[in-house]
């Protein structure tokens, strides 16, 4: 059964013209050196892990895992695709070769293979699910059938996709929008989980300052239940005195842990507890009864209010977390 592929021309299509000149296309990873003796995805990892050390299990695994695609999985006869992004075409083809090191078409980019093209499609002509399938950032990717039925359809006939295009695209955008979204919160929080617990204790006081308090920061050790006292003042002593604890752990906190913080709080005390854990649902009816107000702070709240006044965090705070902002078509 014939496959789909997407084959990035690196970026901003560097090598779309290479491609289609020379009948072929590559993927980087060059310092690695040659394939041809590496037929399994292990032995591509090893030499992978060997080249660069420092590159942590994830990045080693995803490498090899496209690089074994390359070299075994694509085989002679499967649809292939790679796209200019200037232009927004995507060039068409079939693999007609089987995987070889050819540092001739670039240096940087020596793993070619053989293609022979059939053609250009504008990017205009396709439906809004192919755009989203061919919108993956990945060097090589598997495409749907439906999609590649699109590309050829396109290729053939030279006409839009039956739709309504404003509509569309506007949908598209949406759709596109809420998963780069998602993928963001979700790569954030994986920044939280990866802080150590005082550079999350200084992360949630820097919010705090960001929402207008200011902040005292107890040292390590013995707090007698507070990490950080945020306050008008700075020292406690205006109104609203908040008494903030901060847990980073796996495992979610009990009821106990609530109590135990509860028990060290003046009347007029606010308190906050910050659990990258979470909290049991025993935990969550200690704090509604609890005898001051108390809110309690899963990683999911921390970061949409780390997000939310990002802006407003000073420099030390944002070093604990650089984001960058991107801007997209209102």
């Amino acid at each position: 059964m014939k496959q789909a592929w997407v084959v990035r021309a690196e970026r901003g299509g560097r090598l779309y013209d290479a491609f289609k000149d020379n009948s072929v296309i590559a993927i980087g990873w060059g310092d690695i050196g040659s394939l041809a003796d590496l037929k399994t995805r292990e032995k591509i990892a090893a030499r992978v892990a060997t080249t660069w050390p420092e590159w942590k299990p994830q990045a080693v695994a995803m490498s090899a895992g496209q690089l074994h695609r390359f070299r075994s999985e694509m085989k002679n006869g499967d649809r292939v695709v790679t796209y200019d992004p200037s232009r927004r075409v995507y060039l068409v083809g079939e693999v007609s070769g089987d995987y070889r090191w050819d540092p001739s078409i670039d240096a940087d980019d020596p793993n070619v293979r053989s293609v022979t093209w059939q053609g250009e499609v504008s990017r205009d002509l396709l439906s809004v699910r192919s755009r989203n399938s061919l919108g993956a950032i990945s060097t090589l990717f598997q495409l749907p059938p439906d999609v590649i039925e699109d590309l050829l359809r396109a290729l053939k006939s030279h006409q839009p996709a039956k739709a309504d295009v404003a509509a569309s695209v506007e949908i598209a955008e949406e759709n596109v929008f809420k998963n780069i979204q998602e993928k963001a919160v979700e790569f954030t929080k994986d920044r939280v989980h990866a802080l150590d617990w005082s550079d999350l204790q200084e992360l949630v006081a820097g919010l705090l300052r960001a929402m207008g308090y200011k902040t005292r920061v107890s040292p390590a050790g013995a707090d007698r239940g507070k990490d950080i006292v945020a306050s008008p003042d700075g020292f406690g002593f205006e109104a609203p005195r908040i008494v903030v604890e901060v847990k980073h752990r796996q495992g979610a906190i009990g009821s106990q842990a609530i109590r135990s913080f509860l028990g060290g709080r003046h009347p007029q005390d606010k308190g906050l507890y910050v659990s990258t854990g979470g909290f049991s649902k025993d935990a969550l009816y200690e704090a509604e009864r609890a005898s001051i107000p108390l809110s309690l702070m899963t990683i999911d709240d921390l970061v949409e209010a780390v997000i939310q006044n990002y802006d407003r965090l000073d420099i030390e705070t944002q070093q604990l977390l650089p984001l960058k902002r991107i801007y997209w078509p209102a």
